[in-house]
């Protein structure tokens, strides 16, 4: 392996441990310069209740109002939404608003250590629990591709013999010290050999050359999507990424517990953090995609995310 990481930065400060309600509102806002006369768009237009959090309740709405809404669960275990909207339109928003209660457990490099990489593939594997996850999160996925390239970085930051903990660690901290975050340098197209060239990207990039990396080892790893708190308390640290959807990988290790990790900030997932869903890559837990009719040859796509503590703001304040 190469160079070397601060493993302290990975230690779980009690304050972000802290169980906490957040309101959650994402605003997505799509503008045509000629009318859409047809819409159809599936979404995860709610978090999911999981082990770090339960959702207390959701709401959504669609302007123009859509005239078919149909809810499902997924193949991961995500609530997702069906809808149609057949007004003509230029502008379509969809805002979603979530009242969530989140407490995260708290991750254990010391624990985690008492197996060491090869022997926690070896027992993951053996476990007849996880014949469905092996099987959906450690082979390869349409954004996770395995090159040459991709197992040859593998091989810097983890090693067989490794203690688990200190694996997870080093590959957390080693993306975030050999990439630079630069929103705008990649699209949800870029591939991980691209991003192996350009040495930059957004935390889906970074969730996905992690889960490679993990996946190379023959960990199932799996995308998780959601959000990380936008407006801290005084004094504290605002983190990449928190003013859209945020990402990041969680890995299982042999006690049958996910282990959740952000390469984009260099630690494990607290209770800052908000799940809305998870799947193999991006692909399966896009915040929104859909079909369109219409003759307009340009638009424009705002985001705005506002994730705040109850009881810390009285109201939101957020992008447009």
């Amino acid at each position: 392996m190469t160079g070397t990481v601060d493993q302290s930065m990975m230690e779980q400060s009690p304050q972000h441990m802290v169980p906490r309600r957040y309101r959650v509102v994402h605003r997505t806002t799509y503008t045509y310069n000629k009318p859409v006369t047809d819409c159809y768009e599936r979404g995860l237009l709610s978090p999911r209740s999981c082990a770090s959090q339960q959702v207390v309740s959701t709401t959504f709405t669609v302007s123009p109002t859509a005239s078919v809404v149909h809810e499902h669960v997924d193949y991961f275990g995500n609530l997702s939404h069906y809808l149609e909207v057949p007004d003509a339109h230029t502008t379509l928003q969809i805002t979603k608003e979530s009242l969530v209660d989140v407490a995260w457990p708290g991750t254990s490099i010391a624990a985690l250590n008492r197996w060491t990489l090869a022997e926690a593939v070896e027992l993951v594997h053996r476990d007849p629990r996880h014949v469905v996850d092996k099987v959906l999160y450690e082979l390869e996925s349409p954004k996770v591709t395995i090159t040459d390239d991709v197992i040859a970085y593998a091989h810097t930051l983890l090693a067989p013999d490794a203690p688990l903990g200190d694996a997870l660690a080093s590959l957390t901290l080693g993306i975030y010290r050999d990439f630079a975050y630069r929103p705008g340098a990649t699209t949800t197209r870029t591939t991980l050999q691209q991003l192996l060239d350009l040495r930059q990207g957004v935390c889906q990039d970074f969730a996905h050359l992690a889960i490679g990396c993990l996946r190379v080892m023959g960990l199932p790893t799996r995308y998780v999507s959601g959000y990380i708190e936008t407006a801290p308390p005084p004094g504290q640290q605002k983190l990449e990424g928190s003013d859209a959807s945020h990402a990041w990988a969680s890995v299982l290790v042999p006690d049958g517990s996910w282990v959740d990790i952000d390469p984009t900030n260099a630690h494990f997932a607290d209770s800052r953090y908000v799940v809305n869903g998870w799947g193999r890559d991006f692909a399966d837990v896009s915040p929104l995609k859909g079909v369109i009719t219409t003759e307009a040859d340009s638009s424009s796509l705002s985001v705005g995310v506002d994730v705040i503590r109850v009881g810390d703001r009285e109201t939101l304040v957020g992008p447009a």
